[in-house]
């Protein structure tokens, strides 16, 4: 069985980051409905408090493609996108593991 997942590098606008989480809380439960799995992540970079990656496991390739394509999707990546300055989606599968 092949394991996918999400992963976004967000650039967060200063002095947005409350709002930011709040939105990317909201979008995240919302994908839950889609195919999300429990436990998705969202991480900020230590160094850089504007850097935050969000990481998630997908039930499939397939569900996770389609989810891009719900009605809604694209206007919460557009809310997401007023708080922050630039964002890189990817979608990953396990090469190997230890």
């Amino acid at each position: 069985m092949e394991h996918t997942y999400t992963h976004t590098m967000w650039v967060v606008t200063p002095e947005q980051e409350a709002e930011f989480v709040r939105r990317w809380q909201d979008w995240a439960q919302w994908s839950h409905h889609a195919g999300l799995q429990p436990h998705a992540m969202l991480l900020r970079d230590v160094d850089d408090p504007m850097i935050h990656v969000s990481f998630g496991r997908w039930e499939s390739l397939h569900t996770a493609r389609d989810w891009r394509l719900l009605t809604g999707y694209q206007e919460r990546v557009k809310a997401l996108g007023h708080v922050v300055e630039r964002f890189e989606p990817r979608t990953l599968s396990i090469v190997t593991h230890t």
